[in-house]
């Protein structure tokens, strides 16, 4: 993430913190996972509706976040101007783990999965090329998942 961004996303963090609370790490992610059916059904689809001169792919929704040293906060990141959007998650830091980083598809970025306690589904992060130590920074800053 360039610079620029980078003091987008802090502007955008600032009104939401804390008295006390401190930034600690952002980047840019890939959040959610997409199902292979799913995946298939929408291209399949849009090839038959348009008699295969578009392909269309479903991919997780990207988003701008923010470590702090008592949350993690996910901010939209498909907006008309590229700048950080409205918050869209924050969780706690103190009920989450994370789990082992892996490649990703095709090994060009890095995966984990975020585990917060008292919800039921996890969410996992892919990390693009560009934000692939900023992940690894994220993941070991977060408690291990046993």
């Amino acid at each position: 993430m360039n610079n620029r961004r980078t003091q987008q996303l802090l502007q955008s963090v600032a009104p939401l913190l804390a008295q006390g609370e401190q930034v600690e790490l952002t980047s840019l992610a890939k959040v959610g996972s997409v199902s292979v059916k799913r995946r298939v059904l929408t291209t399949a689809l849009v090839g038959v509706l348009t008699a295969g001169t578009v392909i269309a792919t479903v991919q997780p929704r990207p988003m701008y976040w923010a470590l702090t040293d008592r949350r993690l906060m996910f901010f939209d990141a498909k907006t008309t101007t590229g700048r950080p959007g409205k918050l869209l998650i924050s969780l706690p830091r103190e009920l989450m783990s994370a789990a082992p980083m892996k490649k990703a598809l095709l090994g060009l970025g890095l995966q984990t999965v975020l585990t917060v306690q008292g919800q039921e589904q996890d969410l996992k992060l892919t990390f693009p090329p560009a934000g692939k130590a900023a992940g690894r920074d994220l993941a070991s800053r977060i408690a291990a998942t046993a």
